[in-house]
């Protein structure tokens, strides 16, 4: 197989096999991408013939460029994933990058918002349109449950169990999980099955088992979400910007703040190590401090 070959193999694997996003997928696909024009330069075009020397020479070139630690690791970290692959498939008969040892990442803490930026939030999704009652949902869901968004662009019809208030989320590497949802998410997701998801379907004539849908009946995508967030920032009276994850990172942080365990956040996350949980406890400074002063002797 010649390298764009050996690339769709491994990318389809992603996808097929793991379950990864396409968001996923595409950063994997580009830092493959720019290893094979690093080879293409430096004369030695195929994947299946790389050394230790090259990958060295490689990490050398990333180092001279002035990239941020993070970003030279993960483009390590993706090139080792794609060549213990080959190695997997006896299409090598080694693995070059697993000789390289990256320093440790660089900690950044997760961003999130405090309650009164989700007040805003909230009242940016206030109205009677269709669209308006699916925001508010969204909204709800997102920050009132912590999952993933591409967890939340998969919630079909038959996923929501409205006697016992909790979503079955289908997440990463095919691992489904409960989560439970509240009171405001319940009545948001009422008011929207009504008032929108069932009127722009029955408008459009679309026909499908998903819970979200566009402008246009039709199953919204990752994107979607993401364009939706944005315009609902604009819309209220927030100046700082918005990723979907925020809403994660905020569900995990007031969890954690408001007394919850570490071993059920992980849970309701569904991290599969504690350790990437255990990220949120830098930023629960509050919950910390009311513990100190309430426990320490010399507080």
């Amino acid at each position: 197989m010649n390298n764009q070959e050996l690339m769709t193999f491994f990318l389809n694997y992603l996808i097929s096999e793991r379950d990864y996003s396409i968001l996923t997928k595409k950063a994997y696909e580009e830092d493959i991408l720019y290893f094979a024009s690093f080879l293409k330069r430096t004369g030695e075009e195929s994947f299946t013939a790389v050394t230790v020397q090259d990958v060295r020479i490689y990490l050398g070139e990333l180092n001279e460029q002035q990239l941020s630690r993070n970003s030279v690791s993960r483009k390590i970290s993706s090139l080792r994933a794609f060549y213990q692959f080959l190695l997997r498939n006896q299409i090598v008969e080694s693995n070059p990058f697993s000789y390289v040892q990256m320093k440790k990442k660089t900690l950044r803490l997760p961003k999130f918002f405090y309650e009164k930026e989700l007040d805003a939030l909230f009242e940016a999704v206030e109205g009677d349109s269709p669209l308006d009652h699916r925001n508010a949902a969204l909204l709800e869901i997102l920050y009132g449950t912590g999952i993933r968004v591409s967890e939340c662009r998969n919630i079909e019809m038959n996923d929501i169990d409205f006697d016992m208030s909790v979503l079955l989320i289908h997440g990463k590497g095919n691992k489904e999980r409960y989560v439970p949802f509240g009171h405001y998410a319940t009545e948001a997701l009422r008011t929207y099955l009504e008032k929108g998801r069932t009127l722009l379907m029955k408008k459009h004539h679309k026909e499908h088992p998903f819970l979200f849908v566009n402008h246009y009946g039709d199953p919204i995508t990752s994107a979607g979400i993401e364009y939706v967030l944005n315009q609902i920032i604009k819309k209220s009276s927030l100046t700082s910007d918005i990723h979907p994850h925020m809403l994660r990172h905020t569900f995990a942080t007031h969890l954690l703040n408001n007394g919850a365990d570490m071993r059920t956040v992980q849970e309701l996350l569904g991290h599969a190590s504690l350790s990437s949980t255990q990220i949120y406890a830098h930023v629960t400074k509050e919950h910390l401090q009311k513990d100190y002063r309430h426990f320490h002797p010399r507080a």
